[in-house]
């Protein structure tokens, strides 16, 4: 019983400390030493980080065998694979192209999708 009652004291004195200095190493963000998720504080602050991204930028609308719009791509540009290590040298009648945060590898002439690597950018 001695050892035990020993222990909780021991612990009861260590525990004040370690809190107070856990809590005062992080910017509390105005909540009072509180610990709290970025979501949680977008949540209490009545907003949602990314909200302002559209919903065609998170999704990227096209997929393998598609036709190719290029209206319908946000940030499309036209893509040099030497460029980025994840895109590889295009056959002979395609190139890269970018739709938001993905490359698409696009046939030249008829411009159907023939593959789509994503979070390239």
């Amino acid at each position: 019983m001695h050892k035990f009652t020993t222990l909780a004291l021991a612990l009861a004195i260590a525990a004040p400390s370690g809190v107070a200095m856990a809590q005062s190493h992080g910017n509390d963000h105005g909540n009072h030493g509180a610990r709290v998720s970025a979501t949680a504080h977008a949540e209490a602050r009545g907003r949602s980080h990314g909200a302002h991204v559209s919903a065609v930028a998170r999704s990227n609308p096209f997929r393998a065998g598609q036709r190719f719009d290029r209206a319908r791509a946000p940030h499309y540009s036209v893509v040099s694979y030497r460029s980025h290590r994840h895109l590889s040298a295009p056959p002979r009648g395609y190139r890269w192209v970018r739709s938001g945060d993905d490359a698409l590898l696009v046939a030249i002439r008829t411009g159907v999708i023939r593959s789509v690597v994503r979070g390239v950018f």
